[in-house]
């Protein structure tokens, strides 16, 4: 295999068609009694990751540039609204789609994790607050990279070096960071016990005793900067490069997936569209690791 655009698209599209063959009940529930859709559910996945990879943020124009330049690879390509309705239905097999591609890399089983949140705006006037069926879910909150507020949500991520998704939550931006990480372990309670002896790597906002006391007991090896008054730690010359892992991965998923240019209006449109990114920054990864790729997160060969 090599490492263009059409190669990943057709791996990943047979990776997926395989898992609804085995996993049937991943499919998105439609009818029994109905019209059977001319673009198939692992297609429609394909189609989105290739959206996210080429960056094309808005649906009409992603359709008109597929139906010009990829019908070799899509024959039928559905309206703007066929297409968001069942990319909003097919969130769950993303989410599952996201871990099978996971495991089927050697970075899987990386000792070394790094974890971070970043922000996901999700409006900047007044009235989109007041009127937007975000409401209760987004909040504002404050990001210190930039030195400014925003209204959203923030993206709670845990990754290898490499680059890899190991796991993540969406959550209101003013989220205990240290409550959502350990919501993260509890819902996957399998992710540490497999693990013993996992290191994290987090930033200052990662601290307490409580908390580190509680990933202690569940077998991992938690690693930060010193605060304020604190002892520095052993190996704490190593964690500034190893914190701009997490940097640049947000980094790669805003500046190349345009996470920050979303689109959603509505819970199940923003997480399916973070869903989206997360799922082609981890296709990107798994395909790189198939053809053997120094490097698993660059994306040069798939954005154009």
């Amino acid at each position: 295999m090599t490492n263009d655009l059409d190669t990943l698209a057709t791996a990943l599209y047979v990776k997926t068609d395989d898992l609804l063959k085995a996993s049937p009940q991943l499919t998105p529930w439609r009818p029994k009694v109905g019209i059977s859709p001319q673009l198939s559910d692992a297609e429609l996945v394909t189609l989105s990751v290739m959206q996210a990879l080429l960056g094309f943020p808005g649906e009409a124009r992603w359709l008109r540039y597929a139906r010009s330049h990829l019908r070799h690879l899509f024959p039928y390509l559905p309206q703007q609204s066929g297409y968001n309705k069942r990319l909003r239905r097919s969130a769950g097999l993303i989410r599952h789609l996201v871990r099978a591609l996971a495991t089927d890399t050697s970075a899987w089983t990386d000792d070394v994790w790094v974890v971070d949140s970043t922000p996901v705006e999700c409006g900047r006037s007044r009235e989109t607050v007041k009127r937007s069926d975000l409401a209760g879910w987004a909040e504002y909150g404050y990001c210190a990279s930039h030195s400014r507020y925003f209204w959203g949500l923030r993206l709670h991520l845990v990754c290898t070096l490499s680059g890899l998704p190991v796991a993540f939550a969406l959550a209101g931006a003013k989220a205990n960071e240290q409550q959502t990480l350990l919501e993260i372990f509890a819902v996957e309670p399998g992710l540490l016990a497999e693990r013993p002896g996992q290191t994290l790597i987090g930033d200052k906002n990662y601290f307490g005793a409580e908390f580190e006391a509680q990933l202690a007991d569940a077998g991992v090896h938690h690693l930060k900067p010193a605060r304020k008054g604190e002892t520095e730690r052993a190996g704490a010359g190593l964690f500034k490069p190893l914190r701009q892992v997490i940097e640049s991965i947000n980094q790669t998923l805003k500046g190349q997936l345009d996470l920050e240019r979303h689109g959603g209006r509505t819970v199940t449109g923003v997480a399916v569209r973070v869903l989206q990114r997360i799922l082609a920054l981890t296709a990107a990864v798994w395909h790189n690791a198939n053809v053997g790729e120094p490097v698993l997160r660059s994306l040069t060969a798939y954005d154009h």
